[in-house]
């Protein structure tokens, strides 16, 4: 296993270095054909090699370096990731060019500085409209039916929101958003199923975002569930009483009874599986429950959707997979998960996977947007299922 590890280390660093040589040596040649003289190639590297590491200085040196220095490499090296994306889709493209355009005798002169312009162009208009779509947030709206009863209830409201990645780069002021835009809502119940921190626990506490997740309203409760970051992290125990201290119950593990009427059930993050204590199968937590009543199932990764409609789940709410986040890595996610976005139906189960409110690494979406789910539940009806 250490073997493994090792080697696996070795072939990620040796593609990190190899995918920011590859742009560093670009830019170099760009720069030194537009400064000329001024140009002073030691002074590049060094600055280029603080900023394409700069995400990876943030996390070796978060016990030296100050909270808020720490935190501008890490927005740096966010902003650097999609950087190095896009620089992957995008200058092997140039490198054809080039190649096309020497063939064709075209001085590089000529072409050097305009096939640069270009990709700059295309890198910030990639990142403005990414911005954006990171930064306001959709809401999408699922209707359904369950064929069960729920004593008096006709129908639920119930906000999801995955994924909010609560801490360096997302923050308070996207915080509020989801604030505002959950209440608006007014929903009976707010579910979170999982990440709902980035990773680290300190910037949580430290720009005190308790105070603002705090306001979050909803008569039946607030629930949620581990998602892997919580388990990076490594600071379980401080998160859920962080949590409990704002009134939201993490279920690890765990079935709640809502008023006598609905179950939720909260399950551990698949990364608890690697653990000593692992995680309950999804069988054994539905152990002595009445399985004529409605069954909620939070499962922040989404995997085993079969499992989960023959356990009698009427409802599966995961988030994960930010649907790739940029494209076209949704390319990849649609390959992994069964479902990576949306809704399915799945014998008796409606599984809703969102692609969650906010994001890892680069606080940039292309091919998807940061959402709130909004899903009304009809108990007993006939009505068209899902809209």
């Amino acid at each position: 296993m250490k073997t493994r590890t090792v080697i696996s280390i070795a072939l990620i660093f040796a593609i990190v270095f190899g995918v920011n040589g590859y742009i560093g040596w670009h830019g170099q040649v760009f720069l030194s054909d537009q400064l000329g003289t001024w140009f002073h190639p030691a002074l590049y590297w060094i600055g280029f090699w603080i900023v394409a590491l700069s995400y990876l200085l943030a996390w070796v040196g978060s016990r030296v370096l100050s909270a808020s220095l720490s935190r501008l490499l890490k927005i740096i090296g966010s902003y650097w990731f999609a950087v190095m994306q896009f620089g992957i889709l995008l200058l092997p493209l140039t490198d054809l060019a080039i190649g096309v355009l020497h063939l064709a005798s075209v001085s590089s002169d000529t072409y050097i500085p305009i096939l640069g312009w270009i990709n700059i162009g295309t890198i910030l208009i990639l990142m403005i409209r990414g911005s954006y779509n990171a930064r306001n947030p959709v809401i999408r709206k699922y209707e359904i039916t369950i064929p069960k009863k729920a004593l008096d209830w006709k129908q639920l409201r119930i906000v999801v929101a995955s994924d909010i990645h609560l801490g360096s780069i997302v923050g308070n002021r996207h915080l509020r958003k989801l604030v505002e835009k959950v209440n608006g809502l007014k929903p009976d119940l707010i579910l979170l199923p999982g990440d709902v921190i980035d990773d680290d626990i300190k910037p949580f506490i430290r720009y005190d975002m308790g105070k603002t997740m705090r306001q979050l309203q909803a008569p039946l409760g607030i629930y949620a569930v581990l998602g892997n970051h919580e388990y990076i992290g490594g600071h379980i125990p401080v998160f859920v009483e962080q949590m409990r201290q704002i009134g939201i119950h993490v279920l690890m593990d765990e079935t709640v009874h809502i008023k006598e009427r609905m179950y939720i059930v909260g399950r551990k993050d698949k990364a608890a599986e690697r653990t000593a204590e692992g995680r309950k199968a999804l069988v054994t937590l539905l152990e002595g429950i009445d399985p004529g009543q409605p069954i909620i199932v939070m499962d922040h990764q989404p995997y085993h959707l079969d499992k989960a409609a023959d356990a009698g789940a009427d409802v599966m709410l995961s988030g994960h997979t930010h649907r790739g986040q940029m494209a076209p890595n949704h390319l990849i996610t649609r390959r992994l998960f069964e479902l990576d976005w949306g809704y399915l139906r799945k014998g008796n189960l409606h599984a809703i996977v969102s692609s969650g409110f906010g994001t890892w690494g680069p606080p940039i979406r292309l091919g998807s947007r940061s959402e709130i789910i909004e899903l009304t539940i009809h108990f007993k009806s006939n009505e068209r299922e899902v809209r």
